[in-house]
């Protein structure tokens, strides 16, 4: 079960390699919202990309408590190197963590959403960008494609799920641990159904605990597949044939639901962006590997489709 995203669902800057130097800009948003824009210079106007994080507790860099691995940082540097102006933020339970005053019960799917059409507004509002485009990493996928459907210019969804939270929770368990599949199914649908799951395997209480079914239902209320076919906007769609935690069997059913999206499978990426070789145990290892560059193959892709 250890390679169950939904592990860093809640609660689960370290210095480059690199030297060069950023023209950067830490911004507040919002009270919760927290974050650092990199600017290329330029005469003219260029793009911006929005980076949304994944699952957990997850800052601007791509990082959780022990576990650091920069994702998010080196993608935001390497896209500055393309012209390409990026802002990436902490989800907003860093921020209340820091404060202590953050409460799973109150907690909805919809307050990730909420926060992304913050900074997506405003900087449409600043008018200081040639384009916006979303990318979204993991469970930000999802946030991104329903951010992008209110005025993005474009969006890419990188190790982004193709089916409903619950779904996706299945399928993994049937692969990982068959033997809690079926009371994870039955739970799910308990949940879906009344709005609490009672009975469940004790194994999956990491997923079912009280505190946080009401998160993980407001988070099953959304299909990926109908959001990314609702945008008319330009689409990118990446995962890596390592991902152990987003199949690239998810990609493709989000390329089913929106054809004519540009589409790419990156050989030997991992879930968090890095090049693995040998198996699934060099694989996590890279989660907390610090200073281990993103692949160039990414970056390649993206400032592409942006820079069109």
């Amino acid at each position: 079960m250890k390679n169950i995203f939904i592990a860093f669902l809640l609660f689960s800057s370290v210095i480059s390699a690199q030297t060069k130097k950023f023209n950067a800009e830490d911004l507040r948003i919002t009270p919760l919202i927290d974050g650092t824009l990199l600017t290329p210079a330029s005469e003219e106007k260029i793009p911006l990309a929005i980076i949304i994080a994944g699952s957990g507790p997850t800052d601007r860099n791509g990082n959780q408590q022990m576990m650091v691995n920069n994702s998010l940082k080196f993608l935001a540097e390497a896209l500055y190197d393309q012209d390409i102006a990026t802002f990436r933020y902490d989800k907003r339970i860093v921020k209340q963590m820091k404060m202590r005053n953050i409460d799973e019960k109150n907690i909805r799917f919809s307050d990730f959403i909420k926060d992304a059409d913050a900074i997506l507004n405003y900087f449409r509002n600043k008018n200081e960008f040639s384009k916006i485009y979303i990318i979204g990493h993991s469970q930000g996928s999802l946030v991104g494609m329903v951010t992008a459907q209110n005025g993005a210019d474009g969006f890419i969804s990188v190790a982004g799920a193709g089916q409903p939270i619950d779904d996706v929770i299945v399928s993994q368990l049937t692969k990982q641990a068959p033997g809690l599949a079926d009371s994870a199914r039955n739970a799910f649908d308990d949940l879906r159904v009344n709005g609490v799951a009672n009975n469940y395997n004790p194994g999956l209480a990491s997923i079912f605990r009280k505190e946080i079914q009401p998160f993980i239902g407001s988070w099953m209320a959304f299909d990926p597949k109908e959001e990314i076919a609702k945008l008319d906007i330009p689409v990118l769609i990446i995962n890596g044939t390592k991902d152990i935690q987003v199949l690239v069997s998810e990609a493709e059913l989000l390329k089913e639901a929106k054809p004519d999206a540009e589409y790419k499978i990156i050989e030997k990426m991992n879930h968090i962006l890095k090049e693995v070789e040998g198996n699934d145990l060099e694989n996590s290892k890279t989660y907390n590997i610090h200073n281990l560059p993103i692949m160039p193959e990414l970056v390649e892709t993206i400032s592409g489709f942006i820079n069109k």
